[in-house]
């Protein structure tokens, strides 16, 4: 799985995870995300991940716990099969293979301009890069769909399972036909969150990759 797609999956429930509690009844899709994009700042959640090649044939399976405070800051800690970490400061992108003892580093900002993450960049004018659209009602989800308008990212296209008021299910599918299906639990929505718990420092003797903006890391 490449960074972009990482960061796809890290970031894109930074906007849409509060979405749910309207986008099944609402006829504007995108009026009601840029509602719900001025009212929310932070979320906690736990995440079971799975990745399906195109013939739906489970490849990896992981769980674990996220946390996002919005602009720019989010937290994924993968705990099953492998640890990892992948921690936005709101300057920098950390991605912490804990197996491998490497932390690579990129600056956030360009990391963003190639993915989902500019949802989270500033202006929230979500038809600007994507075009968003209601799928209808599927296996008791209400699903929406987003798709890229700029065809080189490496990700085709996500959806989103609603059920009641949260989103259930995300899913994102790549240009091979690989797709990324993660379940969302125990959301909390606007939790207080404060900016410490996103600052990531490798720890000692970890190989690190990239500048830090730090002397002697």
């Amino acid at each position: 799985m490449g960074i972009h797609q990482l960061i796809a999956i890290a970031v894109l429930p930074a906007l849409l995870l509060p979405f749910g509690a309207r986008a099944a009844q609402s006829t504007s899709a995108v009026q009601e995300m840029q509602s719900f994009l001025s009212r929310v700042h932070s979320l906690k959640a736990d995440f079971t991940q799975v990745v399906l090649d195109a013939n739906l044939q489970t490849v990896k399976q992981s769980s674990g716990t996220l946390v996002i405070k919005r602009p720019n800051r989010f937290r994924w800690d993968y705990a099953t099969p492998n640890k990892e970490i992948i921690d936005a400061d709101g300057v920098r992108l950390w991605l912490y293979d804990v197996e491998l003892q490497q932390v690579t580093v990129k600056p956030l900002t360009g990391t963003l301009a190639a993915s989902p993450a500019v949802l989270l960049a500033g202006s929230n004018d979500v038809q600007q890069n994507f075009t968003v659209k209601d799928l209808g009602i599927e296996n008791g989800l209400a699903w929406v769909g987003i798709t890229p308008k700029i065809k080189d990212t490496d990700f085709d296209s996500v959806r989103l399972g609603f059920r009641g008021n949260l989103v259930e299910v995300m899913e994102l599918k790549d240009a091979l036909g690989n797709l990324t299906r993660i379940t969302f639990s125990h959301v909390q929505v606007n939790p207080p969150l404060g900016d410490r718990l996103f600052k990531f420092v490798p720890p000692p003797g970890a190989d690190v990759i990239g500048d830090t903006g730090k002397p002697g890391i």
